[in-house]
């Protein structure tokens, strides 16, 4: 039996967005659970804070899904943020950037908990100054695919291409911020080259947009998991 799956949402995202996807994989034969999070949970960690508040429901719902399925490890989704905040996850390296409070934790180490950690369409770059902190954490301390006893699957979408005119100025923007430059193809907020990873099972799916309200296919849409979800068996 495969092994039961974590879904961790995108930024400012809750889980009620990613019901379809669990849908479809659990129906494929992959149990799947979300980290069931609210948009407003989001809240405090908005202006470049401490991810500290998703990492703990991350834990959470890690520690009952090994539980309640009596698995000795999970398969780890991330999308968009999500994606290089499960790489904090993983990392046994104190998150200590914004300050340690006392009986709080800030190292999980999760990686013997974790078979495959998939991204979607996360950002593993950025030049934006509100996530820099956060950021150059994770690359620093855990640049590329880190583990060699985790299986990194990078997804990104090749649908927009940044450009300064109707229609594509806000990806021009975005990937100007992520990568530092405007003019290169990606999911309309993601570039190609930041959803990937030195080291990883790197994927570029063509049309695939960037979250289930950008309109169109997005990585959760039923014609595209079928091209990276063979990676959770």
């Amino acid at each position: 039996m495969p092994l039961p799956t974590v879904i961790l949402p995108g930024y400012l995202a809750g889980a009620i967005d990613y019901r379809r996807l669990q849908q479809q994989l659990t129906e494929a034969g992959y149990p799947t659970v979300i980290v069931p999070l609210l948009k407003r949970d989001w809240v405090p960690t908005l202006g470049g804070r401490s991810m500290l508040p998703i990492l703990e429901r991350l834990h959470e719902t890690v520690t009952q899904v090994l539980q309640d399925y009596n698995a000795p490890q999970i398969n780890l989704i991330g999308h968009s943020a999500g994606g290089w905040i499960s790489r904090i996850y993983l990392g046994e390296h104190l998150y200590d950037v914004h300050g340690v409070q006392a009986n709080r934790t800030y190292t999980w180490n999760a990686r013997s908990w974790v078979s495959h950690l998939i991204t979607l369409g996360t950002p593993h770059t950025s030049f934006e100054r509100w996530t820099r902190t956060n950021l150059d954490f994770v690359n620093l301390t855990y640049p590329g695919a880190f583990y060699a006893d985790v299986n990194y699957v990078c997804v990104a979408g090749k649908a927009i291409y940044g450009e300064r005119r109707p229609g594509s100025w806000l990806a021009y923007s975005s990937y100007q911020l992520t990568c530092g430059k405007g003019n290169c193809w990606g999911d309309g907020i993601c570039p190609i080259e930041s959803a990937h990873l030195a080291g990883a099972e790197n994927l570029t799916l063509e049309q695939v947009r960037h979250s289930p309200r950008s309109g169109g296919l997005w990585y959760g849409s039923l014609e595209v998991v079928p091209q990276w979800m063979s990676y959770l068996a």
